[in-house]
């Protein structure tokens, strides 16, 4: 996520709720919080808005705690058996520091997962926190926005069985890649698939033209809630609090010159003591 000015870190992980029509005999499994029948993909995604990791097929109606912790990925990160590269420094730094993903208030904080401080007793430093991480988040929704928006089947209800609606989901991430390996090489103002209209486009001052999908494909999409357990330990809570550091010393205030006058919406705030 270099390219978003958050080092280290690996890729941003969201999920949806996948439109499907009622399956035979499943009673109310795939019937969401929303009230209609998903699917839910759970993915990961790199800057570029490419998937780097999908988990399809769960049931609607898991909540708290059941989507992100039943999956392969969480129990192989939990027992360490996932080859993370090992700790670098942070640019203009000499400390190593780990690499992890980022999520949302839904996602647990963990040694490879940081998300957001509550909302609460903000800080200063926490509220410039959570602004960097929301705004490198932002490419796992523009992500998903590209897919909802391009693929007109996802645009109703899938009427089919279980097995073939995964076979769908995890071919259109495929082509979804596929495509954007293939436009990559191209300007965005000649590329035809992830176009600059569609997605969120941050202009030099920080400002954020929301892309298309947002209004005219968002309310298909439902988020996931609440992913996992959120007792933390001391390490993540040490690591975040380590990049919140960061982001407001004089090398992460470069980064994000404007980062003050986004976090804050007009607030009254208090620089970092120089």
């Amino acid at each position: 996520m270099t390219k978003w000015q958050f080092p280290n870190c690996l890729g941003a992980i969201d999920g949806g709720h996948m439109r499907v029509q009622a399956f035979p005999n499943s009673g109310s499994a795939f019937y969401n919080y929303k009230q209609f029948f998903s699917m839910i993909l759970l993915a990961i995604c790199d800057a570029a808005y490419k998937f780097t990791w999908v988990d399809i097929g769960q049931y609607g109606s898991i909540s708290d705690g059941g989507v992100w912790i039943n999956t392969d990925l969480a129990h192989d990160l939990t027992a360490g058996n996932v080859p993370l590269p090992d700790p670098t420094p942070l640019p203009g730094t000499n400390i190593p520091f780990p690499f992890f993903f980022i999520g949302n208030e839904a996602f647990p904080l963990t040694s490879y997962m940081l998300r957001p401080y509550p909302r609460k007793e903000l800080t200063d430093d926490m509220r410039i926190f959570n602004y960097r991480l929301s705004r490198a988040r932002c490419t796992i929704e523009n992500a998903f926005g590209i897919l909802t928006a391009r693929w007109r089947i996802l645009q109703k209800p899938l009427c089919m069985s279980t097995t073939n609606c995964e076979y769908v989901f995890r071919a259109l991430v495929c082509l979804h890649n596929f495509i954007m390996i293939g436009e990559e090489h191209k300007t965005i103002n000649n590329r035809r698939y992830c176009t600059s209209d569609l997605i969120d486009t941050e202009e030099n001052d920080g400002s954020i033209r929301e892309g298309y999908w947002r209004q005219h494909f968002y309310p298909q999409f439902a988020e996931v809630r609440r992913m996992g357990a959120n007792r933390a330990g001391s390490i993540p809570k040490d690591m975040r609090n380590y990049l919140k550091e960061y982001f407001v010393s004089p090398t992460g205030e470069n980064q994000v010159p404007w980062q003050y006058e986004y976090a804050f919406r007009g607030a009254t705030i208090t620089h970092p003591p120089q």
